[in-house]
């Protein structure tokens, strides 16, 4: 069964305290999502480990619930 966007978020949020997350569906399919996070976790990080925080975040669900997942990740402004 795909992910909601808002248990995708709850993970990432309780991981990275104090990010903000942006999902969305890429196909209308509930399974195929692109989420933008910013995080002062990632500050000083680079893109891959920046990435490798939200992949930890989600753990296993990755290629199971979660199927496809476009990120895009900075640290605020």
């Amino acid at each position: 069964m795909p992910m909601a966007s808002q248990d995708i978020v709850a993970l990432i949020e309780g991981a990275l305290p104090g990010a903000t997350v942006e999902m969305r569906d890429l196909a209308g399919d509930n399974d195929h999502w692109a989420a933008k996070v910013v995080a002062p976790q990632f500050a000083g990080k680079t893109r891959v480990a920046q990435h490798k925080m939200v992949y930890d975040a989600l753990g296993d669900r990755m290629g199971g619930e979660l199927h496809a997942l476009q990120l895009t990740t900075q640290a605020p402004t």
